[in-house]
């Protein structure tokens, strides 16, 4: 099926499918279990419109390339163009926040890094990055303090907090609009908490955001 952006009450969102504009080692914890410094400035980079996949419809991985590896992250869906934007206008310009996974080829992704060599191969492939519907973003009290989570098998892997991000989500979205322009449609992915690890065909998935976003889905 074609991933369309909605809304949890199954409302269409009336915008296109964009980039995908991601930042690296934005939570400390995740930093230090991957052995890679904190970033003074953001560490960006992008996946393709291609790249996007509906979460809650089963999931295909590579196989052929080693480990995928799962990065669960606050998603922010971009209303409004940006450039050069400061946090208070970004804040007006969310038309959305839900859930993604920054699927990643981890073992390809350290062969390009010891090459130094950029890492599209193993972050941007098709579907590397499910999306979950998205929240109105007046359901979010603060967007600096929501919880994220991802159970699999059962089994609690990823437990954090946006409070814990080294850079602040409207911040963050600033900084990105200085260095390319945010169109609507674009998805911002906010980084992944400490927990990362593999996933198999066969296992099961379950993310959370708070107590307003719960999509459960599988790897084929």
């Amino acid at each position: 099926m074609q991933y369309k952006h909605q809304y949890v009450d199954g409302t269409a969102v009336d915008l296109p499918v964009g980039k995908v504009i991601c930042v690296g080692r934005n939570y400390a914890e995740h930093a230090a279990e991957l052995d890679n410094p904190v970033p003074s400035q953001p560490m960006l980079f992008m996946k393709p419109s291609t790249a996007v996949a509906d979460m809650a419809e089963p999931l295909e991985i590579p196989l052929d390339y080693g480990e995928v590896h799962y990065e669960t992250e606050i998603a922010i869906l971009i209303g409004e163009p940006l450039k050069n934007a400061n946090k208070f206008v970004v804040e007006g310009a969310i038309a959305g926040i839900g859930l993604g996974l920054d699927l990643t080829l981890r073992d390809l992704q350290s062969k390009l890094k010891e090459r130094g060599y950029p890492w599209e191969k193993a972050k941007a492939f098709d579907a590397s990055c499910p999306l979950s519907a998205f929240v109105e973003p007046a359901a979010i009290a603060d967007i600096d303090d929501v919880s994220l989570s991802l159970t699999v098998n059962g089994e609690l892997r990823q437990a954090g907090n946006s409070r814990l991000m080294v850079h602040k989500i409207y911040a963050l979205i600033a900084y990105m609009s200085h260095h390319f322009t945010l169109l609507p449609g674009d998805v911002v992915m906010t980084g992944t908490p400490a927990g990362v690890g593999a996933i198999n065909p066969g296992d099961r998935l379950l993310v959370e955001l708070a107590d307003l976003l719960r999509v459960e889905t599988h790897i084929l």
